[in-house]
């Protein structure tokens, strides 16, 4: 689980046929999380928007948790954060 923040978001018009409808957005993980300067685009599960600080799941948990097992996603939003100690 990381642990980042929304930073943009990603335009696709053509994809996979099982990602048609699925909104991408680039998260920033946090510095504390050890993969600062990586960004992930992730498949945004939850309705978060720019600039809010999300939880996002990797490899198989992403498919996992968002439903989608049989579609090829790495990265998926699982919540957004309200309130955290030590972040950032």
């Amino acid at each position: 689980m990381i642990i980042g923040t929304v930073v943009g978001s990603v335009v696709s018009t053509r994809k996979n046929e099982n990602l048609v409808g699925n909104k991408f957005l680039i998260v920033e993980p946090l510095k504390s999380m050890g993969a600062a300067g990586h960004n992930i685009v992730a498949i945004d599960n939850v309705g978060a928007g720019v600039g809010e600080v999300v939880l996002v799941a990797t490899g198989s948990a992403a498919r996992i948790g968002c439903g989608k097992e049989n579609q090829p996603v790495d990265a998926a939003m699982v919540g957004i954060v309200d309130n955290g100690t030590e972040l950032e």
